[in-house]
């Protein structure tokens, strides 16, 4: 410690006087040691040479080890003045590889980085005593690893976003153990406890708790089975004593002394939090005396390769150490990773190998026609407030996960009726007379349990003072879509047909989303129908699903995927196309490059996803993906050339809200910021399809990256294989090759779906 305050005290005092040299003011005697670290820093070294420099650096930290292009590059120590110090290897700029991060508190992290995080094996030391060795992803605990507590707890087993999750051993230090299913950090699932007394419950858990089917067991013989719950009025079981037969069984035993007693101190100890981690530390980037301008001051970097744009923002063009490396590799090509919207104001300098970046607007108008008073779909916007209000708001049991049989019955449905004087269950109102349907309210209900929705911001999204949007052009299929004007759910108009299939696979739907909390399917959370009394009787359906979309990044680029090749090409010209336009598959000229642990979990889920799809007879279904290029900027968006996108038509337009530095940094921070298909970090690689007259489905890789955002997700899964899909099976078959359509059964969809679907998607090596 003593050594590093001395090293402070001395970097300090250099960069007080090589800040006023930078900025023009000059000592008038300098001391020996700070003219010979002058002339150092003028030394020059042929660009891309690897040599051993010690810097300090312009803002008091310090570096010493391998340098180049004026980044650290090999192995190297960085000292941080806030304590934190960080030795081991770099790769232009970035830590990558082996090393050992360690923070003022005491805390040491020893292992594995990856482009500034914590990534693969490594032992984390915390300043209270914990410790963990073990499998990290993003500077998560991901994958398998041990965790030893200060207090003595001990647990071993599977990780997934820095919490337990799924097959687990937490040991007690008194003794006692918890082998089986975790989730979120809690045990939930199957599991049996085990005390030092002999006691042994064996069954289901929820929320750390006995929940479901069960039993418990005595040293002695004796048992108690049966369905348990905290509320006594749920507990439903036998008690067997010692000796007696399965019909000998009384009540004579009261389950709730488990939880009194036996669990009082079966406790698992909470997560630590990290307030600063290596990924969101800056570094100061160095600057040669003869390279540099006089009026260009120091930026810092994080050690994952981002720019602070916070600082300095009148210098637009500073190169980056990838762009750096990309001037002298031989492809010519330059690795953008690490560059996100902080890059505000600034260039990229070398972009000869991929054509003229495209500026994006600041300003954009916002998707779909806001219903207003006069719009013909204004009186069905209101009614269809006043239904979801009446739905949601309507007194009624907690629900349960457990759900009976009877709630999936397709004739589970409660027709109300709206006057518009009001009536005993329903307020008065200005629109015309109505009646509403709710289908298996019980189901969705607690879908919405499930999916963590609250009733309150789920009904002041739908039916608050701000009007629903509709989309411009309604979809292929005939149906129409709204938007809510916080952009959080969609509504969808369905056919009859439609709402049959759902109806038919809504036990399944329900079981997969339960059992499955990663699944990529489309959220649903209500189904509903309007009809309007009139001659007509007009009946409106509609279903209310999640925007994948709803999120505070620009989505720049959006694509349909489905795997077939007949029609699956964008009809607008170039110069109509934006970020709004959903390209298709022969469209694409990209590959999605997922982190090993994403994409192995990708890949998983997929194939759980299309099983379920393919029993319950459904095919034309699609994967909607959504990506926000980080290199575009507030100031200055870029995206790779192509990537056009909306302009500025006048009129309403609204700026989109932007994420800042510290929004990006508790992105990643927050486990529950970033989940399969939603707010991931990830990679694109372009592609180039060959011109030689055949279609090529999927380009060939070009090498050229792109750090991006992606958001992605199984949609439109209500088209089973009935009798018109046969036939247009049968029709285009005559006409065109089978294999390119879309209308094949669902063994031969999910097999091709899949197919391409992991063509497209790949691991980051």
């Amino acid at each position: 410690m003593k050594a590093w305050e001395a090293t402070v005290r001395k970097t300090q005092a250099v960069a007080k006087k090589r800040a006023n040299t930078i900025f023009g003011t000059y000592a008038a005697a300098p001391n020996v040691e700070e003219e010979m670290i002058e002339d150092y820093e003028e030394e020059e070294h042929p660009s891309g040479e690897v040599y051993q420099a010690e810097r300090f650096l312009p803002n008091g930290d310090y570096y010493t080890g391998y340098w180049a292009d004026n980044f650290p590059h090999g192995t190297g120590k960085y000292w941080w003045t806030d304590g934190c110090m960080y030795v081991g290897e770099w790769f232009r700029g970035k830590t990558m590889g082996k090393g050992t991060f360690s923070w003022p508190s005491g805390a040491m992290y020893e292992g594995n980085f990856k482009s500034g995080f914590m990534d693969g094996e490594g032992t984390y030391s915390s300043s209270n005593g914990d410790t963990y060795r073990g499998s990290w992803m993003m500077n998560f605990k991901h994958g398998r690893g041990i965790k030893e507590y200060a207090n003595g707890d001990c647990y071993e087993g599977e990780w997934c976003r820095g919490l337990q999750e799924g097959q687990g051993k937490y040991q007690w230090k008194n003794g006692n153990y918890y082998v089986g299913e975790w989730k979120n950090g809690i045990i939930c699932g199957k599991g049996k406890l085990c005390w030092t007394n002999g006691n042994v419950y064996e069954g289901n858990w929820e929320d750390g708790l006995p929940k479901g089917n069960g039993t418990f067991k005595w040293p002695d013989g004796s048992l108690y089975s049966g369905n348990w719950s905290k509320d006594p009025k749920d507990q439903n079981g036998t008690y067997y004593p010692a000796g007696s037969t399965l019909l000998d069984g009384n009540l004579e035993w009261d389950p709730q002394e488990v939880y009194n007693v036996d669990l009082k101190d079966c406790k698992v100890c909470p997560s630590e939090k990290v307030s600063i981690l290596p990924s969101n530390k800056k570094l100061a980037m160095w600057r040669s005396t003869k390279a540099s301008d006089s009026s260009t001051r120091p930026r810092r970097m994080s050690v994952d390769g981002r720019i602070d744009a916070g600082i300095d923002k009148e210098f637009a063009r500073i190169p980056t150490p990838d762009a750096a490396a990309g001037r002298h590799s031989s492809a010519g090509t330059s690795d953008r990773n690490g560059m996100d919207e902080s890059f505000a104001g600034l260039q990229i300098e070398d972009v000869s190998t991929r054509g003229s970046p495209i500026r994006i607007p600041k300003v954009v108008k916002k998707q779909g026609e806001t219903i207003s008073k006069g719009h013909k779909n204004y009186e069905l916007m209101l009614n269809l407030q006043l239904g979801i209000r009446h739905s949601v708001g309507k007194p009624g049991p907690p629900p349960s996960l457990d759900l009976k049989p009877s709630a999936f019955d397709p004739k589970e449905k409660y027709w109300t009726r709206f006057p518009p004087e009001g009536s005993k269950n329903t307020p008065p109102h200005p629109s015309c007379e109505f009646r509403w349907k709710d289908y298996c309210p019980k189901v969705f209900r607690t879908l919405r349990l499930l999916f963590k929705v609250d009733p309150a911001d789920y009904m002041l999204s739908i039916c608050g003072n701000d009007a629903l949007r509709e989309l411009c052009s309604p979809g292929k299929s005939g149906s129409f879509f709204y938007l809510t004007n916080d952009d959080r759910y969609m509504i969808k108009t369905m056919k009859k047909a439609e709402v049959k299939v759902l109806l038919r696979m809504l036990n399944a739907y329900y079981n997969h989303v339960r059992a499955f909390e990663n699944t990529l399917v489309i959220k649903y959370f209500g189904l509903h129908c309007v009809r309007l009394n009139g001659p007509a009787q007009k009946k409106v359906r509609f279903i209310i699903m999640g925007n994948l979309f709803c999120t505070d990044y620009t989505i720049h680029r959006r694509y349909d995927l489905k795997g077939s090749t007949f029609g699956r090409i964008t009809d607008k010209p170039e110069s109509e196309i934006d970020a709004n336009t959903t390209l298709k598959d022969l469209d694409l000229d990209f590959i999605f490059r997922l982190q090993k642990n994403w994409f192995q979990e990708f890949r998983r889920q997929v194939d759980r996803d299309c099983e379920f799809l393919e029993q319950e007879r459904i095919m034309d279904y699609s994967l909607l993906v959504g990506l926000h290029f980080r290199e575009a900027t507030n100031s200055c968006d870029h995206t790779p050339p192509g990537c056009v996108t909306p302009t500025d038509n006048g009129g309403a337009e609204e700026s989109l809200p932007r994420l800042s530095r510290a929004d990006m940094d508790q992105l990643l921070l927050d486990p529950a910021g970033i989940r399969l298909g939603v707010n991931m970090p990830a990679k694109v690689e372009r592609t180039e399809r060959k011109n030689d007259g055949e279609i090529q489905l999927v380009g060939e890789p070009t090498g050229e990256y792109y750090d991006v955002i992606i958001f992605f997700s199984i949609i439109d899964i209500l088209q089973d294989y009935d009798i018109s899909k046969k036939l247009e099976h049968a029709y285009k078959s005559i006409q065109y090759d089978p294999t390119s359509i879309s209308a094949v059964d669902p063994k031969q969809y999910s097999r091709r779906f899949r197919d391409y679907i992991f063509k497209v998607f790949a691991e980051d090596i």
